[in-house]
């Protein structure tokens, strides 16, 4: 599985999270801690970074995504009791926006972590880096 390693390393850092939060708090929270713990485990990454979001090539808004890790993963992270299929929806639609093959779904919500590891099957590798014109 592409990026598996760097996958498991931020699912360990939301695990190390939630362990010692617990469920109940704002998602901010959450990122404001994933943000520690990821830099603490030397991942790189860029925190709410705003994507340009296309349409027949016009630009037709932006979306900030809560993290993008080493320019390749999308790391969506919710605080909500279950994680529903519009949320899985969501976090596909911006894989496919972004034109990223790997996203994260992490819910810091329910009384477990929950977490889903989500491909792009629309992947684009020659638009690399490029968002998708849709």
């Amino acid at each position: 599985m592409k990026y598996e390693e760097l996958t498991h390393k931020i699912i360990g850092c939301a695990m190390r999270i939630h362990s010692a939060l617990g469920n109940g708090f704002q998602e901010i929270i959450y990122q404001r801690a994933m943000e520690i713990e990821m830099a603490d485990s030397g991942i790189h990454f860029s925190r709410e970074q705003e994507m340009p979001i296309y349409y027949k090539n016009h630009q037709i808004g932006t979306r900030r995504v809560d993290f993008l890790v080493e320019e390749n993963i999308s790391v969506e992270l919710k605080a909500i009791i279950k994680l529903e299929d519009v949320h899985l929806a969501q976090a596909i639609n911006y894989l496919e926006a972004y034109d990223l093959e790997v996203g994260l779904l992490i819910n810091f919500g329910a009384r477990s972590l929950d977490f889903k590891r989500l491909n792009n099957k629309k992947f684009n590798q020659k638009n690399q880096g490029n968002p998708l014109i849709l």
